[in-house]
Formats: C-alpha cells, structure tokens, sequence
C-alpha cells in the first residue's frame, strides 16, 4: 500500500500567519509530546513513522511549497511537484503516474490518498490500514474513510450509505454537501459519516482512466502535459463517477483545523509570541510574530494574530469568514521557511522615479546554503549580523564573520554557506525586485566549490 499526501492551500483562512507560502499545515503553533512546537506536517509525518507508514508514503505539492515542506521535514522526503496549482484530481493524477511510471508500483497495488494535515489520533492512521483489506474484499472501485459524527455540523460534507454490510464498511449511496442543521441530524440518524477526503483505489483504476483520456503514462512527459488535465476536484472527476463506492467508518478523534477558532482549541497556551492577555479576559488568543506587544483587555472569545503580512483582530466565531476579506489581497509573502533557513521583509519602498528598495533580515542555518545565483536587475548590500560562513563572490571565495559588510554588484554570481548558524541584513536596490530575477546557477555547495576551483 501507498500513501499519497496532499499539500495545497491557498493560506487565505488562517492569514496574516499563512500565506501562499506559507499555508495552514506549516504553521507551528501546535505542542508535541515533548512541548516543542511543531506544525500540522510535522506532526503527521512523525504519527506516519509511528505507525509504520512513513516509507510508503509521498507528499504531492506545489512548487511553492517545496522549501517549506524540506525546511520541516528533512530534505530525503519524497515530493511529487506539480507544474502549476490545478486541484485535486490533477495533483493526484500526476502522484499516481509517478508511482507506476518511476517507482514502478504494480498496477494491483492500492494506493491511499489523504490530506497532508489532518489532526487525529495515531487510531486513524491504523484503520487507513484496513481500508486495503477491504477494498479488496468489497471488490469496490473506491474506498473511503468517514468520520462517525459528534455533532450535526453543518461545516463538513457527509457520506451517506446505501447498505451496511457489516460493523467494518458499508456501501455508499450518495454524498451531501454542508447541509443545513436540520438535514445533518437527518443525515447522522441515518449512520451517515463525515467525509474527511481520503480516497483508496487500485493504482489500475487511475491509470486507466488517464490513458482513456488520452494522456501519457510516462510521468516526465505528464509533467510536461499537466495543464491539459481536467482542473477539477477528485470528488467531481472520480468520485461522482463511480459505480461502487464503499466507506469505512473512523469512531476516534478528528478535527480540521482550518479556521482560527477550531485551531485555537488545539493550541497548549492562550499566547504565542509577545503579548499580555488581562485576567478577566475569557477564551481569547494571541498569536505574535512581531517583534512589539500586543495587549489585550476585556474581549472574550476573540483572536488577535499578528506577522509581517498584517494583522487580524476577529471574533472566533466569525472568524471563518476571513477568507472573504482577504482572497483579494495578492501582496508578496513577507515571512517564507527555506531548504536553507528562512526571511523577513522588514521594509519596502518604491519611488516616485521607479526606484526600489527592498530589506531583509535572513536566517540560515549552519551547514546549509544559499544557491549559487544572479541578478541583472538589482544590486545587494550583506550586512553579516550573527555567526561566521563562506561566501562565493564571482568565483572567489572569502572566510566572513559578524561585523563584516559586504557588496554584490549588478550581474554578479554569489552564494553564502553557514558554517554557524547565521543572520544577515539584506538591502536590495534595483529597477525591478521581483523573484524571477534570481537566476539559479547550482544548488548544492558541493558542486559551487568544484566550479569555483577549475575557474580558479
């Protein structure tokens, strides 16, 4: 068995935190068992090791979100990207493609496909075990997994059953999206599930309906074909087409933490960050990654969360609405995690005559690397705050230490190693400070030293 793990996001329902860079599942707000923090990856990626599913498991992704996803989980995770954002059935078109194509699945293999962060109990991921048994013994098309329901929530699509063939799956007989309170009651009377998006099938099932389609089986030419396939949810182009669906109910702990007031309920204290919360004050939050307080006094039931993206101050209750307000807003990130550490624009001008200025406080993290690169429309000025590394100047490579200042002209090729973790000030000057501007000559410091010595 094979899991495939979805990580998509537009990072909209949790801003200013997330962002397109940044969505929900890289958040770290959340307590392990040891009291660190950790994000919703991270912690079921460690609930995947515990249960013995790590090693067949893979993460399809965007290109964005690489970075992050090497950042929080180490950089041997296997990662299907694709080309461009295109919903759910493409993502997991192209996974599946990748598991025949290059890992060379058997097309009787099963393959399960589950969102990269849902918070649950390790029970959950046991019982995404069975779904291979009983899929093969249902001989079905698909199989789900649905959450038994706490409550008639009107949040949540259900799953509703046709037969019940025993205590471990029943046959599905339609779904209903986010019904009213009423309906749900209904729905929860009649044995229906929550559907929480995770899918088994036999590999042969996609790959077939992909070559019906007319599309390659080789993955390297998928990649190149992906904008040609359907951009519709896997729910719309599969699941509603299918003839035998079964479902297998889960009775133990699940929840989405998608919104601030259900994600807030998870988390181990009522402050993050720099803030002061008045003792009178009830079931409030704050969540800070400024470097200034916040304060708050006599507002119960609210969220104040603030980063250098903006700040949000809501009620819990009405916070799940915040998506309404901001899917419009389209500035740049101003906080994104690395494969190398991590920035923070800390101020940007443009003027009047075109001009722009750009500053960064940068982290990288001792033994990693910034990539050997370019830029013809900017110049950079390095201001070496904390620790000491390497740093490649048009072949030339120079031992640098806190204190020291350095200059990166138009058009020159530069890169930085950490030998100690490191912080550095950034300050970019230039007609057009845009990320297509950074021309990637090598990535890995290995090979930047190597070219650095036949050109010495």
């Amino acid at each position: 068995m094979k899991l495939v793990l979805l990580s998509g996001g537009s990072g909209k329902r949790l801003w200013p935190l997330s962002n397109d860079a940044r969505s929900k599942q890289f958040l770290k707000v959340l307590n392990d068992e040891n009291g660190n923090k950790v994000s919703m990856v991270q912690r079921v990626w460690n609930q995947l090791k515990d249960t013995g599913l790590v090693g067949d498991s893979i993460i399809a992704t965007s290109k964005g979100q690489v970075d992050m996803i090497y950042n929080q989980l180490g950089a041997d995770i296997p990662i299907v990207i694709e080309p461009e954002r295109r919903d759910t059935f493409p993502a997991i078109a192209l996974a599946s493609i990748y598991l025949y194509s290059i890992e060379e699945c058997d097309l009787d293999e099963i393959v399960v496909v589950l969102p990269v962060d849902p918070f649950v109990d390790n029970h959950f991921f046991r019982k995404i075990k069975e779904m291979e048994k009983m899929l093969l013994e249902s001989d079905a098309q698909l199989a789900l997994l649905g959450v038994t329901p706490t409550f008639p929530s009107e949040k949540y699509g259900y799953i509703v059953p046709k037969e019940i063939i025993n205590n471990d799956y029943f046959v599905v007989d339609s779904f209903k999206e986010k019904p009213n309170s009423e309906m749900a009651k209904e729905l929860i009377n009649n044995n229906a599930l929550w559907n929480c998006g995770v899918f088994a099938f036999k590999l042969s099932y996609i790959v077939d309906l992909i070559q019906e389609s007319n599309f390659t089986l080789d993955y390297e030419s998928l990649v190149k074909e992906y904008s040609g396939l359907p951009k519709n949810s896997f729910d719309y182009e599969v699941v509603e087409k299918a003839d035998h669906i079964i479902a297998l109910p889960y009775d133990g702990y699940w929840k989405d933490l998608g919104t601030w007031n259900t994600l807030t309920e998870e988390m181990a204290t009522s402050i993050m960050g720099k803030g002061i919360i008045s003792e009178s004050t009830v079931n409030s939050h704050i969540i800070n990654e400024l470097d200034i307080p916040i304060t708050l006094l006599g507002l119960n039931n609210v969220v104040v969360a603030a980063s250098p993206d903006g700040i949000l101050v809501t009620d819990k209750e009405t916070s799940p609405k915040i998506k309404e307000y901001v899917g419009s807003l389209n500035d740049r990130p101003m906080y994104e995690e690395r494969r190398w550490g991590w920035y923070r624009v800390l101020e940007y001008v443009k003027y009047e005559e075109g001009n722009e200025i750009l500053t960064k406080r940068i982290g990288i993290t001792a033994g990693k690397n910034l990539s050997y690169h370019v830029h013809y429309k900017r110049s950079e000025v390095w201001t070496i705050v904390k620790g000491e590394g390497i740093f490649v100047l048009n072949d030339n490579l120079q031992h640098v230490r806190s204190g020291e200042v350095l200059h990166i002209p138009l058009s020159s090729k530069h890169a930085l190693k950490a030998i100690t973790d490191m912080e550095i000030i950034e300050v970019q000057t230039g007609s057009e400070l845009i990320e297509e501007d950074v021309i990637r000559l090598l990535t890995h410091w290995d090979d930047i030293i190597e070219i650095n010595k036949v050109n010495q």
